[in-house]
């Protein structure tokens, strides 16, 4: 299977959508086809043993349309295609614009039933108003009548077609009032033009587009914001110089320079010097992140401080911030299960209303036998009637939701991912590398003399000294620590270094013998600890390993080592719980250390000693375990960072990779919390609370537009408001309803994550 992205061309309402969605469907060895009318996309996936991309590209022409392949280049031409097409757009409205004014100038006094004395006479000879109106008819409108008759060649309807049979009925009906007044003067039928509602719907309609695209535009721009956040040059070492090259030119194994305040151009991995990197544009995380030789480094994230080299490790479409832009894209071109209902009315939709507005003629013609009454709302109910907004109002809002999901480090799959979310009631979370960091570090450290001046920072330094040269994961977690309190680099030297299996370390450091290790090997070498027992048995009931410091055969400091926590664990459980969700930790470590973790937390339910192939099955146990209490909504998430946790996270009905961990992991979930905070769980959720209310908010718009306004356009209101019969009127409501829709979906962009508690 291969899913590709394609452009669309031609399309003007979300019945288009349809019309394409069903032609690629329709084509043998197509798995599935989502196409996104706010976006003009289509995301195809398809069997490339039984078609291939040019036959599905063949049937959307086929279809009255054109597809092409996504790429930089193309990409570079749409967009100028698209600013030529709306500056194309906003010279005909202002032409329609100033002719319909004229003639709705030249129409007054015929509205009113007086004369006015400043309209003249000119302005209302109707050979004069066809003049004007005919530009408007054929140039300004010209779209809508192209789209409507490749809609009828396709034995179909869409919204052109609606707006061409209305304006064209009232041109036809008024040139024939204008050619043969005495034909309708013999039926006793008062001769009227209406060429003046001709005019205004078409000019209403092309603004009322004018105004979607640029704010459809809008919606994009968290994809805007995140290509420009890629530097545009990289300055490379080359046969021993510096020079400056397009970032397109930057190939793996590059060596690149990167001085105070420039962005990274590519991601690698520090090799010489060492800086603090800003993040935040990629993780979400405001903090600045300290960079030393061996660290990776991100492209397009800023380098505050030192200067440094690195090699480029990812270029092109494999850096990490490409990577985000297409998940992004991806998510924004997927469809939500809500969206469904919407498309399913949108199919029908446009032959019902051509129905409606033939019975509507029909039923005013032969109870009243007023021709104009009946034309008149037929033409305000295939004006009124406007399937776009229904086509844009999910679209719209998972457009703006996943950027701003990306905004603040959560990257989301799919829209029915962003769906599910705010209807979570399960979090099931790994611990390690999830709640914890994931790594070993000193979380205690005691001297027998206390720990509070130099001499204490001495023995960590001899300590550090000798941990230096081990390969065990707990001697980097000393080195560190000691880095930390601001022990100074180079470390003391270090002579007869000797590891001495499962019990510790030792080594003579500046005169000194020190020896690092278990309490075992402390017994073994006849060493009292007696001062720093109690300590040890803390620490040791709080699942940390502990690791005792001799020196000169004498007892002299404790340090106690974990796999920390991470600062966010505690508050985002917490908040959480608070939410109203029962969090759940997933481990294989042995029960007292994952209970005394899960304690520390706020969790209550553990799952420990759980083997990697176990997880899924677990995952899978809480699902039926919900349902068998009657929670018929059981929707759980899985929250992991390791190879072991993918089917877990598959079997989830959300998962959720830390963005810190492994690509398979982030592969097999829906979100990817790339700073690895909990709390992304917590605005994931709130977005999608957000992005949901704001969906059934387009919803609501559209549905309304139409419901009330198809039954008011038809003239059920006529014996109390005559006047809402005016064309006008229906088309100024249908011009808005779209761009109340997509206002309302840009409305997410204010959205900002509750504070946590």
């Amino acid at each position: 299977m291969e899913t590709e992205n394609l452009r669309l061309k031609g399309m003007s309402c979300a019945s288009c959508a349809n019309s394409i969605e069903q032609a690629i469907q329709d084509v043998p060895g197509v798995i599935e086809c989502n196409v996104n009318f706010a976006v003009s996309q289509a995301t195809v996936s398809y069997n490339t043993k039984k078609t291939n991309l040019k036959r599905i590209q063949k049937a959307v022409s086929e279809a009255g349309y054109a597809a092409f392949k996504e790429s930089e280049r193309e990409e570079d031409e749409e967009k100028k295609a698209r600013e030529a097409e709306q500056q194309e757009i906003t010279r005909k409205v202002i032409v329609g614009s100033i002719i319909s004014i004229l003639l709705v100038i030249g129409v007054l006094p015929m509205m009113i039933g007086t004369e006015i004395s400043w309209v003249p006479a000119w302005l209302q000879n109707f050979w004069v108003q066809l003049v004007l109106v005919t530009p408007v008819q054929f140039w300004v409108g010209k779209a809508f009548f192209v789209g409507g008759w490749k809609a009828f060649k396709r034995h179909s309807a869409n919204m052109d077609t609606l707006v061409a049979l209305g304006t064209a009925v009232a041109y036809l009906y008024s040139l024939f009032a204008t050619a043969f007044p005495q034909v309708l003067e013999s039926q006793g039928i008062e001769v009227a033009v209406y060429y003046e509602v001709s005019s205004v719907v078409i000019t209403l309609v092309l603004l009322g587009r004018l105004l979607e695209n640029r704010a459809k535009g809008e919606t994009s721009e968290a994809i805007r914001k995140l290509m420009g956040l890629q530097a545009k040059t990289a300055r490379v070492i080359r046969d021993r110089q510096e020079i400056d090259i397009p970032i397109e030119q930057v190939v793996v194994e590059d060596v690149i320079v990167v001085r105070p305040g420039e962005k990274i151009p590519v991601d690698g991995e520090v090799i010489e010097g060492g800086s603090a990197i800003d993040e935040s544009m990629v993780t979400g995380e405001p903090i600045p992140v300290k960079k030393e030789t061996g660290d990776e480094v991100i492209g397009a994230t800023i380098n505050k401080t030192g200067s440094f080299k690195f090699k480029a490790t990812k270029v092109g479409k494999d850096t990490v911030l490409a990577q985000i832009v297409k998940l992004v894209q991806d998510a924004q071109g997927s469809k939500a299960p809500i969206q469904h209902l919407a498309d399913r009315v949108t199919g029908w939709f446009v032959p019902v209303v051509i129905a409606i507005a033939v019975l509507t003629f029909l039923i005013w013609f032969n109870t009243i036998g007023n021709v104009t009454l009946a034309m008149i709302t037929t033409v305000g109910v295939l004006i009124i009637a406007c399937p776009c907004a229904l086509g844009l109002a999910t679209p719209t809002s998972i457009m703006v939701g996943t950027g701003k999901g990306a905004e603040n480090g959560i990257l989301i799959k799919g829209a029915d991912s962003l769906e599910l979310a705010h209807k979570l009631n399960t979090i099931v979370c790994d611990k390690t590398g999830t709640i914890t960091q994931g790594k070993p570090s000193v979380t205690n450290y005691i001297t027998v003399t206390g720990n509070a001046n130099n001499n204490e920072l001495k023995l960590l330094a001899m300590a550090a000294a000798v941990e230096k040269n081990s390969e065990h994961p707990l001697a980097e977690a000393v080195v560190n620590y000691a880095q930390s309190q601001g022990i100074q680099t180079p470390l003391p030297e270090v002579t007869n270094f000797e590891a001495v299996a499962g019990m510790g370390v030792q080594g003579n450091v500046s005169g000194n013998f020190v020896q690092i290790g278990t309490q075992r090997w402390m017994d073994a070498l006849k060493i009292d600890t007696q001062t720093l027992e109690s300590n040890r048995q803390q620490w040791e009931t709080e699942a940390k390993t502990t690791a005792l410091i001799a020196v000169n055969g004498k007892i002299e400091g404790l340090m106690g080592i974990a796999d920390a926590i991470k600062h966010s664990s505690v508050e985002a459980v917490k908040t959480l719980q608070r939410m109203g969700l029962e969090v759940v930790m997933l481990t294989g470590d042995n029960q007292k250390t994952a209970e005394a973790i899960a304690s520390e937390v706020g969790i209550g339910k553990v799952f420990a000693e759980v083997r990697p192939d176990q997880k899924a099955s677990i995952i899978q146990s809480i699902q039926q375990e919900r349902k068998s209490r009657k929670h018929k909504n059981t929707i759980v998430a899985m929250v992991g960072d390791g190879i072991n946790d993918a089917p877990a996270l598959a079997q989830a009905d959300v998962g959720i990779a830390i963005g810190t961990g492994t690509d398979v992991a982030m592969a097999a979930s829906d979100l990817t919390l790339i700073s690895g905070d909990l709390r992304g769980i917590v605005t994931a959720i709130q977005l999608s609370h957000a992005t949901m209310r704001n969906i059934k908010e387009n919803l609501f718009f559209a549905y309304i537009y139409n419901t009330l306004g198809i039954p008011i356009a038809a003239g059920v209101l006529y014996p109390f408001f005559g006047w809402l019969l005016n064309p006008i009127i229906a088309g100024a409501a249908m011009a808005f309803s779209s761009v109340s829709v997509v206002t309302n979906a840009l409305r997410l962009r204010n959205f900002k994550p509750k504070t946590y508690v």
